[in-house]
């Protein structure tokens, strides 16, 4: 399977529009000041940028660029395996970082008294 650059870029635009969207809490709103609450989520969203996003992907990314790699030199196409493996593996780690990005947000908020329903 060959990933051009505009497929790679297309999956990585695609993943970042799949994590904005999973990553915002619901909460249970009965008796809750949404004014309060707006300014305490973008405090626990400001929290939440201490997860170190960029290297998880760079990890993931190297560890499917070697897998990759190695599942091409049994399959005869090192170099588009390689980049294949780089492409989904930066991928599933933006997904992860994000996923531990929402979970810090969440447990910030649940910590602040919000009852936090996903």
């Amino acid at each position: 399977m060959r990933y051009g650059p505009i497929k790679a870029i297309g999956l990585m635009l695609l993943v970042s529009v799949c994590v904005s969207c999973a990553s915002k809490p619901i909460i249970d709103t009965a008796n809750v000041d949404m004014e309060q609450y707006q300014r305490d989520l973008a405090d626990c969203e400001q929290v939440a940028t201490q997860v170190d996003t960029g290297g998880k992907a760079v990890k993931s990314a190297a560890a499917g660029a070697v897998i990759g790699a190695a599942l091409g030199a049994v399959w005869g196409d090192v170099g588009t395996s390689a980049a294949g493996g780089a492409v989904s593996g930066g991928a599933g780690g933006m997904l992860s970082a994000d996923e531990e990005k929402a979970q810090v947000t969440r447990n910030c908020l649940r910590n602040r008294g919000y009852a936090v329903l996903n």
